[in-house]
């Protein structure tokens, strides 16, 4: 702690110097070669204010204005006829430097403000960009709570499947004589599944895991499949069939792998959730991939469920806006930021016949 106190007040010391330094450098060159080409005192005053508005937008208040004084006195000793003067034998000769000057300081605080202004509208952004970043989290996790279920379903299988091939493997050695064959291949299996079970751990951990955007040339199909694997049992158990339209042979896009599946999981959690109290037709979510002109890709997601309120379908991308009982309402603006952010949109439209379609694009 005693050197942080002792570091941060020499740090702020060599900071001031600089900037004293640096403005000084400008005005001694500005009237080295202004004086050697006999400039007159309207361009050098010009250049003078120039180099204070520049300074006033990364130093302090105090060095400007400090440099703001010296640059009259130079202007006035140098550029000023009788040359070599400071003397005052006119009313013009109070006036125009205390106008200067104050010009000179006016110009320094107001690019002070602005300089402090810039600042914190990044610090602002920053700080946005980090809440939003800790809401998609949130959402993540509560969208992997939500299907509990269809997660220990998707473990659950090569589980069994391990416990299985165990077993067989057994029965194989335990024959007489032992069958080395078949052990060796339910061997083999087990070793599949237990990666199989890895891979979708590790698939699950990287989905909630908090981390910084990481965009990389992906195959947005190969992410659409992902998503729906995870999700296939928790539409299986609400009746609802999925069905997959993805175009082939699409360019890959940039985007970060996480972040795009969990706009594609928010969309087709909450198509099956609008096909809920659906009865008397089929419960079916369409799923496809598209070209969309030279440099994108279309994503879109229709369902035949309740449909969404017609006058005022942007209503759903408000903050906090939900229909569900233990919603939050965050699942589509974050959505939407998320797409924004990789330089596509998400908009969603009412089906002429039952359900809407949701669809975003992506760069490619």
């Amino acid at each position: 702690m005693g050197i942080r106190i002792a570091f941060r007040p020499t740090y702020q010391r060599w900071h001031l110097a600089l900037q004293w330094l640096l403005g000084i450098s400008a005005l001694a060159l500005i009237t080295f070669v202004s004086y050697r080409l006999t400039a007159n005192s309207t361009t050098v005053a010009l250049l003078y204010l120039i180099v204070i508005v520049l300074l006033s937008l990364k130093a302090s208040f105090l060095p400007a204005a400090s440099i703001s004084l010296l640059a009259y006195i130079c202007l006035d000793y140098f550029f000023t006829a009788p040359l070599f003067t400071l003397g005052m034998r006119q009313t013009l000769d109070v006036v125009a430097p205390f106008a200067y000057v104050v010009t000179a300081l006016v110009i320094t605080q107001l690019m002070s403000r602005v300089r402090r202004s810039i600042a914190d509208q990044e610090r602002a952004e920053e700080a946005l960009r980090r809440m939003r970043s800790e809401m998609a989290h949130v959402t993540r996790v509560m969208t992997m709570a939500e299907m509990t279920a269809s997660i220990a379903h998707e473990i659950n299988q090569p589980l069994s499947a391990i416990v299985n091939n165990g077993s067989a493997c057994l029965r194989w050695l335990a024959s007489n004589p032992p069958d080395v064959g078949e052990a060796r291949e339910a061997a083999t299996d087990i070793v599949r599944d237990g990666n199989r079970a890895s891979e979708i751990i590790t698939r699950i951990r990287a989905f909630l895991k908090k981390g910084e955007t990481q965009k990389v040339p992906l195959d947005i199909n190969q992410t659409i499949e992902e998503v729906v694997r995870l999700a296939a049992h928790e539409a299986a158990t609400k009746g609802v069939t999925i069905r997959m339209g993805l175009a082939p042979d699409l360019p890959r896009v940039s985007g970060d792998r996480v972040q795009l599946q969990q706009v594609i999981l928010n969309l087709v959690i909450n198509g099956i959730e609008a096909m809920v109290s659906v009865v008397g037709r089929s419960r079916e979510l369409f799923i496809r991939s598209a070209r969309r002109g030279s440099n994108k890709v279309l994503i879109t997601v229709r369902d035949t469920g309740v449909g969404m309120n017609q006058e005022d379908p942007e209503r759903i991308f408000d903050a906090f806006y939900t229909t569900k009982s233990q919603g939050l309402g965050m699942g589509l603006p974050i959505s939407r930021s998320i797409v924004e952010d990789h330089g596509g949109e998400l908009s969603a439209v009412p089906n002429e016949g039952p359900g809407a379609t949701f669809q975003f694009t992506l760069e490619i």
